[in-house]
Parts: C-alpha cells; sequence; structure tokens
C-alpha cells in the first residue's frame, strides 16, 4: 500500500469510492476538481490517496488549506482554538470496505496534517458524520486527537434539498448529524 498525492488521474475513482460510501451525488468530477485545488497552496497538495500494490484506488482524503474554504452555518468560529486564518478543513476521507481496520484513514490523515503544517495551518476543522456504521468516524478523529466542538443536527440535509445527495443511511432526506471536531497540530 502507498500513499500519494491526489491528482486528476485518480479522479473517476475517488467520485466512484466517495459516492459509493457517502451516499449518490456526494461528489462529481467537477466537484472533486475545485476540491482538491482547495487543499494546494505554496505548491503543496494537502490530499492524498491510498494505492494497492495494483495501483488500484483503496482510500482518499480531501483537506483544504488554511484561508482556502469558507466556514459555513455549521462552523462554530468562538469555539475555535486558532484564528479562521490558521484553520484548515479535513473535508472528507473514505476506505474501501475491504480494506477497512487496517489503520488507512490514519495513515491518510497524517499526510494530510503534514502537508497543511508546511502550508502554514495550526489546527484543522472538520465535520464528522455521526451517523456513520458504528460512529466509527467520529471514534477515528478522536483517536487522533481531536475534540468536540458542537454537534449540528440535520447537517446535510440542503444538499438533499438542493443538489439530489442520497444519504445510504436516511435515503432521499438526510437527517444525519455532524460533530464539528478541531484537531489542533503539534509544533514540529
Amino acid at each position: 500500500m502507498q500513499i500519494t498525492e491526489l491528482t486528476p488521474a485518480f479522479f473517476p475513482a475517488v467520485v466512484s469510492l466517495a459516492n459509493t460510501i457517502h451516499g449518490d451525488n456526494y461528489l462529481s468530477h467537477d466537484s472533486l476538481t475545485a476540491m482538491q485545488l482547495q487543499g494546494i497552496t505554496k505548491g503543496i497538495n494537502a490530499s492524498f490517496v491510498a494505492v494497492d500494490e495494483q495501483q488500484q484506488l483503496i482510500g482518499y482524503r480531501l483537506s483544504f488549506a488554511a484561508g482556502q474554504w469558507h466556514p459555513d452555518n455549521w462552523c462554530t468560529e468562538a469555539l475555535w482554538p486558532v484564528p479562521r486564518a490558521d484553520m484548515a478543513y479535513f473535508k472528507s476521507v473514505g476506505v474501501s470496505t475491504a480494506q477497512r481496520g487496517k489503520g488507512i484513514a490514519s495513515l491518510l490523515l497524517q499526510a494530510s496534517v503534514r502537508a497543511l503544517k508546511h502550508q502554514g495551518a495550526k489546527a484543522g476543522l472538520a465535520h464528522i458524520w455521526r451517523e456513520s456504521p458504528g460512529n466509527a468516524a467520529q471514534r477515528y478523529f478522536s483517536q487522533a486527537g481531536a475534540v468536540l466542538v458542537k454537534v449540528h443536527p440535520q447537517r446535510w440535509r440542503h444538499l438533499s434539498e438542493t443538489v439530489g445527495y442520497f444519504c445510504p443511511v436516511c435515503g432521499a432526506l438526510c437527517n444525519c448529524s455532524a460533530a464539528e471536531m478541531v484537531l489542533t497540530f503539534s509544533a514540529g
């Protein structure tokens, strides 16, 4: 297994895996193109993929550079430990079903944290899908050192209503909640 930077060559496989895990219309080629650019600053790419020995995609991590994303209604800036200008954003992670439980998501997160720190970020924010199977997403992010800021009910409902997002848990109208969590980066 190898962790490497996300490039356009991986876009079709990332879109397919993300939509399989997170639901139809979660990602498109156009949205992924924009997201990948949000993760690049100072010539450093903060988004990564994991590939197996045959170079088949088994996981991905999308991360946005500090200053290259906009807080929304589900961001509680007053509770953040760093200013907005120093806050990166962990947009999405996914690992294929057959590869889960092997530490791949953690390795992808570590790669993104290293890149984000090199870019100058001091912390990263994520909206963790609390209804992931067994709430594994929140457990994994907590184990990485992230702390809960606030829980946001129906975080993705607007995507169901506006772009046709189809939640794998709720169906056509997503009622899932998000744990707004911050991972503060250590010095060094």
